[in-house]
């Protein structure tokens, strides 16, 4: 077995951002704003730290972390991480990852360990992690998204999206609906309110308004964030939100009326967002959550796009 190290606070903010943005299919809750924001409205702090594999760097995570009296009473948690550099992700330096991680903090009295491990659900991926003396939690379900892979041509993403979900947007295409990116993010706030709306009338589990307006505050400033509505006569009838992290990007929310459904204007919005993105060189799109019980049309819309469906092992402690 390889020896593994986890360096931490060692390197400068840019040299972090540097690395993140190396990273394939890299997460929002491992980009820097997002530790900043919980900072901001938790009073969470945060350590980022390297992987070496036998002297050779091969990942980094960002662990969020409060303590108490000299750490006597000590909170942890790692959100859909570590993530791994290109030929550095495998089974084994995974395992050398998560037996490292559970020595530097072991189950004690006084500790609360959350690990939201972005690892695939497998039995093998159970194996590892219990063999690192994890266990798993009994309340939380899997994570479920899409990725898609945004370093084909236009023409074939066009050709990868099922057909009725094309067939729509070549509808919307032709309707009357105008496009309009908001860069300076006017509509933020309404969106924001439909977002609050919808989460605590539907009680899925999302970044709250004030979590989502930390996070955008902190990404704005970067260029990370893709705000576009559709609009009918003048009047928004659709949004959609989508954040940046180095060369991978979330669809963090949308909102559409009924107007907008009858137009395809979803399908429209995010279609624009994928060619944006394209543009700007990111080459991963994380789709979002999938819940087909409290949100079965959202999960088929999402499903539509033709990307490679995703569920990650579940929560560990």
């Amino acid at each position: 077995m390889q020896s593994c190290e986890i360096e931490w606070n060692r390197i400068s903010r840019e040299r972090w951002q540097e690395m993140f943005a190396q990273v394939r299919r890299s997460t929002l809750l491992q980009h820097f704003p997002y530790a900043q924001a919980l900072r901001h409205t938790q009073q969470l702090g945060a350590r980022h730290g390297v992987i070496h594999m036998s002297g050779s760097a091969v990942g980094i995570l960002q662990l969020g972390e409060v303590g108490l009296f000299g750490n006597a009473i000590h909170a942890i948690s790692l959100d859909r991480g570590p993530l791994w550099f290109e030929g550095c992700r495998s089974a084994q330096n995974i395992e050398n990852f998560l037996t490292s991680f559970a020595c530097q903090f072991p189950r004690r009295l006084g500790r609360k360990r959350r690990i939201l491990p972005e690892i695939e659900n497998s039995e093998l991926s159970k194996t590892v992690l219990e063999h690192a003396g994890m266990k798993p939690s009994t309340t939380t379900q899997f994570y479920k998204t899409v990725w898609l892979d945004l370093a084909a041509d236009e023409a074939s993403l066009r050709a990868g999206l099922k057909g009725k979900w094309r067939n729509i947007l070549s509808k919307s295409e032709r309707s009357a609906i105008a496009l309009e990116r908001d860069d300076r993010l006017r509509g933020l706030d309404f969106l924001l309110v439909r977002h609050e709306e919808d989460r605590r009338t539907r009680r899925y589990s999302a970044p709250s308004s004030k979590l989502m307006a930390a996070i955008i505050a902190f990404m704005a400033p970067r260029g990370e964030v893709l705000l576009l509505h559709a609009k009918l006569e003048g009047r928004v009838i659709a949004s959609v939100l989508v954040l940046i992290h180095g060369i991978a990007a979330t669809y963090q929310i949308g909102w559409t009326s009924g107007a907008g459904r009858h137009h395809g204007a979803h399908h429209r919005l995010l279609w624009r967002a994928m060619l944006e993105l394209k543009a700007r060189g990111v080459r991963d799109f994380d789709l979002g959550g999938l819940n087909e019980e409290s949100a079965e049309g959202v999960s088929r819309f999402k499903s539509g796009i033709g990307g490679r469906p995703s569920t990650l092992i579940g929560m560990f402690h």
